[in-house]
């Protein structure tokens, strides 16, 4: 249990998803210490990281920009310390919604019609092209920061302004409604499949950390042979972006049962909201044995 030497547990950071981070953090900070690993706190936003110098393994619980996407990931395998989740540009690919749906596009695997956003769109084409609702947003923000669901024609242009305050890259997709749901992979293995249904317009920053009456279903209520299929396709989706050791695939489901993939999050949260945990414990993994796992899944390269 103790051959992992010291263990620095990175959260906080200086992202947009700052706050869901330390959350994420402390909580796997704590599991680690309660299971007498030698894990200290490291915050990238109020540290430098020279001082990383002398632990044996870093654990990434850091979500969103300089923590999910390739950079603390070159920075360590610059030092030589082994860290958890996706290397540098499975990390960097997978932070990108745009190239992530370019991949998997070429890839063959399904995923929402979409258009990508300028200043200077014909706003009212691209709502007749993809057709309403649809959603807006960053393609390089998570936590659902800065999405909008257009429900009316007139209204991409402020929704694109809404997201382009967070990100240069900025994706109308059109909506898929029936059904949202995420595929927790943990080591190259998917775990049981999660229905989302928030109380609220959609599953929003608010639905994610801060409501209580979001519903998770896991049972998914798919039935056996469909949820294996779609959990294959899963680990596929995850693979095709160089993914490795944990992360999480989110899809979406058409009123026939079609499925579409979203995107994929290569540092998922660990908060008591947080969908991995909850996919494992229905999988008969405890939290303290999750972090554990994840934690012997650090690597370099």
């Amino acid at each position: 249990m103790n051959n992992f030497g010291k263990v620095a547990v990175l959260f906080g950071g200086k992202s947009a998803e700052r706050e869901v981070s330390l959350n994420s953090g402390s909580r796997v900070l704590a599991a680690l210490q309660r299971q007498g690993i030698n894990a200290h706190a490291f915050d990238p936003a109020e540290r430098k990281l020279d001082e990383l110098a002398g632990f044996d393994r870093a654990f990434i619980v850091l979500h969103g920009r300089y923590g999910e996407d390739g950079t603390i990931q070159g920075a360590l395998e610059l030092m030589g310390i082994p860290y958890t989740g996706s290397g540098v540009m499975a990390s960097a690919v997978g932070m990108d919604k745009w190239r992530t749906k370019l991949l998997w596009r070429a890839a063959g695997l399904p995923i929402p019609e979409y258009a990508m956003l300028k200043a200077d769109s014909d706003f009212s084409e691209i709502e007749k092209e993809l057709g309403l609702p649809l959603f807006v947003k960053p393609a390089c923000e998570g936590s659902s920061i800065g999405i909008s669901k257009v429900k009316h024609s007139g209204e991409l242009r402020s929704a694109y302004a809404e997201a382009a305050q967070y990100d240069a890259l900025v994706i109308a997709e059109r909506a898929v409604l029936g059904g949202e749901y995420t595929v927790a992979i943990l080591g190259g293995e998917a775990l049981p499949i999660i229905k989302i249904e928030p109380a609220t317009e959609f599953y929003d920053y608010e639905a994610k950390y801060l409501r209580d009456d979001t519903a998770y279903r896991c049972p998914c209520g798919l039935n056996a042979e469909r949820e294996i299929e779609i959990r294959r396709q899963a680990v596929d989706a995850f693979h095709v972006l160089g993914g490795r050791g944990w992360g999480r695939v989110d899809f979406l489901m058409d009123e026939a049962g079609g499925v579409y993939f979203l995107e994929v999050n290569t540092s998922p949260g660990m908060t008591d909201h947080s969908l991995v945990p909850m996919a494992a414990r229905v999988a008969g993994i405890s939290y303290d044995e999750l972090v554990v796992r994840v934690l012997a899944l650090a690597t370099l390269g």
